[in-house]
């Protein structure tokens, strides 16, 4: 739980050791990419970031599961918001903001499925979590996590970025944008079928240099901090965050209402 990620950082921060979290997905080319936009001042005034993750995810019984079993059982720590939360956390805070409160719905969708053995069992942790996250500076963002959902998308994880200025969709590897300045006009007109493409609208941006392995790349920025004392930002307080978002979203979910998320300190 949060106390005891807490407790472990100040631990580490009394003994003095160095210490620090994976943040693998800030590290993807994708979300590099789309840092680089950011940090250019593409978007101009950020308005809102929506989050699609998720795929089908056997049940297991006609077809072997793609994912180890406790992932869905709570009393084994499974669970995609204790999974995913987490992520979604450092995802936001270090590419627009701080989140500052949640709201969540969590549910067990196959509540049914078979283990590694082929013997059946029931599901009770949950296996699709949607969520709103206000962000610090005002905008919001909107993430559905999901192993009971069909990929109707380019990449297993895909964020829309939208702005006054441009907008922009970034997924594991590829980062499309859509400047004001060519944004086309669409009119609504349900009588009329579609005839222009939208996707085909966008611009792919170019890799420009090489991204290599997201765990490798943080490895190496963690092993600089140890051996070098060089500035490192994702410690256990950063982790501790996570776990206080998941905790969050599940209570949100499970009272109906949205939560306050109060700034964590040592």
């Amino acid at each position: 739980d949060v106390e005891g990620a807490l407790d472990l950082a100040r631990l580490a921060r009394d003994a003095g050791i160095k210490h620090g979290v994976v943040q693998d997905k800030i590290f993807l080319p994708g979300l590099r990419k789309l840092k680089r936009l950011i940090d250019g001042g593409f978007f101009g005034e950020i308005l809102s970031v929506r989050g699609e993750f998720g795929y089908w995810v056997f049940e297991g019984d006609w077809q072997e599961a793609q994912r180890p079993s406790w992932n869905y059982r709570a009393e084994d720590g499974g669970g995609i918001v204790v999974d995913m939360f987490p992520h979604w956390e450092y995802v936001l805070h270090e590419l627009f903001g701080q989140v500052t409160s949640v709201t969540a719905q969590v549910h067990t969708h196959v509540p049914r499925r078979w283990d590694e053995q082929g013997k059946p069992y029931e599901a009770t942790a949950d296996d699709a979590a949607y969520g709103i996250f206000q962000l610090a500076g005002g905008a919001v963002a909107q993430i559905n996590s999901s192993w009971t959902v069909r990929v109707n998308r380019d990449e297993l994880v895909e964020f829309q970025v939208d702005g006054t200025h441009g907008s922009a969709v970034a997924g594991l590897r590829n980062c499309r944008v859509q400047h004001r300045s060519a944004t086309p006009k669409p009119v609504w007109n349900p009588d009329l079928p579609v005839t222009e493409s939208f996707r085909d609208q966008w611009q792919e941006i170019p890799d420009n240099q090489e991204f290599d392995n997201g765990f490798k790349a943080q490895w190496e920025l963690f092993l600089r901090h140890v051996a070098l004392d060089t500035p490192y930002t994702w410690d256990l307080l950063a982790g501790a965050r996570g776990v206080q978002l998941a905790e969050l979203g599940l209570k949100s979910s499970a009272e109906g209402r949205r939560f306050d998320i109060p700034e964590l300190t040592l």
